[in-house]
């Protein structure tokens, strides 16, 4: 039992030994702000209506009450309707106790039942992967980290999107202009190399759009009538149909951005379980609208067409079949979602990592689900996030504005490495040591500069501002951790058992007040999905242990008893910021 759930229980107890007849009770108790005295605060105002009294008068009562029934505390005060309990040293000592024995210290045990499958990444096989598929797979791989740290089984998969319009785009621009170049001739990765057709067959639609409006067609006329455009249709008919030549190109081009990709996600240190492409999935949820007219959830027009009416709740009429027989995305992802289920028995949640501007559409596919009478349709959640954009404004993908992962990634490491180098502390370092630890720094800035903000608030990324040593920042935490390591290797062995000490100071108070509170955000950013929290965790735990480090003396300290506890302190600090850059998908250097 945590120090905040002993005191809920002990001042829970005291209110009903005196109001006997209160059952529920709304207590409110949360670490005390540091400009007053004390170390947790009962917050009075939600006991108001309950006991009927005023804040001061309920302060007082429970604040004696709690010195003479508990030995937990030992002293109180009352500042505008908060009560402000002092706890004695002994119960952070024993609390600390209870954390350093704690080898899985942070992490919950994995539920033998239920597991969330986590979808994210999902990209378009006609161009690399850009700034904003790096927020999305830094948010689904850290919050399938995060959950399996709060005790779910997780499966991590992504759809790829290899099937449309979008793709024969740039097959036709590489029939048209590749003259039979690879991304080996090219000596390109072959997502790079893909894009490049992608934007090739963009700028020759944009010149036949205006050559056909110097002829008199307004522009959504040139644009439908534009020969290129027609010609990518063509081949998409034709792909549809089978055609081999044609399904043969779309198999090797799409390969090309298979092994591009695969090698984004290595330079990002995240992978997958499984992998699901629209090409085998688009047709899965057909089956699934006869299942719907049998129990009256969907609708058929006189012309053929499906639909649902979802007018009553809030939303609108969505057709999920055509007149034609052909299947919408909506139905798409219907009948993936009950793929994966069948796929993956015994799970029972699913989180889709997908950029807000698809919020509406999540909101119709879950009610379909839930209408369609499947129990885990309640268990659905979208992970929705707000755009990435870039000092210099938004990315335009199909002109080839836009900042592709791998530049991103390289960006940041040099970024890293300049700044290392300048700050000149990497001596007796060979240099593939000094280039490994560039790229973890690199990294580290660039995942936790974009993981630290609240996943739905739109962010504008700056590669530079990232790669700071001070700040709420991933090096300034990195180098925490190797400050850390530092001291711990030059005090040697360290007791497995935790030395006993009289006194604290009060630095380690706060400092093991922040440690204690790590499973419960672990929790809650599990159940909010959110990795911000993970993110500024650590941020305050360092500040915590700085505050600490230059308060006492660790090594210099005299008596063997308090060096050696402060010395164990340090390493269970360092061992929470390890755990917590791990669930944000960040590496922890040993030395900085």
């Amino acid at each position: 039992m945590t120090l905040k759930q002993q005191i809920e229980t002990t001042v829970t107890e005291c209110i009903q030994s005196v109001f006997s007849n209160i059952d529920a009770i709304p207590l409110e108790v949360q670490l005390t702000k540091k400009e007053f005295e004390g170390d947790f605060t009962v917050v009075l105002f939600p006991l108001v209506k309950t006991l009927k009294l005023a804040p001061a008068q309920i302060g007082e009562q429970l604040g004696a009450l709690l010195l003479e029934k508990s030995s937990l505390f030992k002293n109180y005060n009352i500042v505008s309707g908060f009560l402000n309990l002092t706890l004695q040293e002994r119960a952070f000592t024993e609390t600390f106790s209870h954390i350093f024995a704690d080898s899985n210290f942070g992490s919950h045990p994995i539920s033998s039942e239920g597991g969330a499958i986590v979808e994210f990444s999902s990209p378009n096989t006609n161009k690399p992967l850009h700034l904003g598929h790096i927020r999305n797979i830094l948010l689904g791989f850290s919050v399938s980290r995060i959950l399996e740290a709060a005790g779910k089984k997780v499966h991590k998969t992504q759809i790829i999107n290899d099937r449309g319009i979008h793709i024969c785009k740039s097959m036709l621009a590489w029939q048209r202009f590749g003259n039979s170049e690879t991304p080996q001739t090219a000596q390109m990765k072959g997502d790079h190399f893909v894009g490049k057709y992608y934007v090739k067959f963009n700028i020759a639609y944009e010149e036949e759009i205006k050559a056909l409006e110097a002829k008199g067609l307004t522009k959504d006329e040139a644009k439908k009538q534009a020969p290129i455009f027609l010609e990518a249709q063509d081949m998409l008919r034709k792909w549809e149909a089978g055609d081999a030549e044609v399904v043969s190109l779309w198999k090797t081009m799409n390969q090309w951005v298979y092994e591009g990709f695969e090698t984004t996600y290595r330079d990002l240190e995240v992978d997958f379980d499984s992998y699901y492409y629209e090409s085998e999935t688009y047709l899965l949820g057909k089956s699934v609208v006869t299942l719907g007219l049998e129990k009256g959830v969907f609708e058929q027009d006189p012309d053929g067409s499906v639909w649902i009416d979802l007018t009553a709740d809030g939303l609108d009429r969505k057709i999920v079949l055509r007149a034609d027989g052909t299947a919408v995305y909506m139905t798409q992802d219907i009948g993936t979602a009950i793929q994966r289920m069948k796929d993956q028995p015994g799970m029972d949640q699913m989180i889709f990592t997908v950029g807000n501007e698809q919020d509406y559409h999540f909101k119709v596919l879950f009610l379909i689900l839930k209408k369609l009478g499947f129990s885990w349709a309640n268990q659905l959640h979208h992970l929705s996030y707000g755009m990435v954009d870039l000092p210099t404004g938004k990315m335009k993908s199909r002109e080839g504005i836009v900042v592709d992962a791998d530049d991103l990634i390289a960006e940041v490491i040099d970024t890293a490495t300049a700044i290392s180098q300048e700050l000149g502390k990497l001596d007796g370092y060979s240099e593939e040591e000094k280039s490994v630890l560039y790229r973890t720094i690199g990294l580290g800035a660039m995942k936790y500069f974009l993981l630290k903000i609240d996943p739905k608030k739109k962010i504008t990324y700056n590669p530079k501002e990232s790669v700071d040593f001070n700040g709420n920042t991933g090096p300034f935490i990195q180098y925490a951790h190797a400050r850390i390591q530092s001291i711990l290797r030059k005090a040697g062995n360290i007791p497995t058992t935790l030395a006993t000490v009289s006194t604290l100071d009060a630095k380690e108070i706060e400092l093991i007040k922040v440690l204690e509170d790590f499973p419960a955000v672990v929790k809650v950013a599990a159940a909010e999905l959110s990795p911000a929290l993970i993110a500024n965790y650590a941020f305050d735990l360092v500040k915590a242990y700085n505050s600490f480090y230059q308060s006492v003396s660790i090594l210099g300290e005299s008596d063997e008893n308090t060096r050696t506890f402060r010395v164990q302190l340090s390493a269970k600090t360092a061992e929470v910021i390890k755990k917590a850059l791990y669930l944000l998908g960040i590496q922890s250097p040993e030395r900085m």
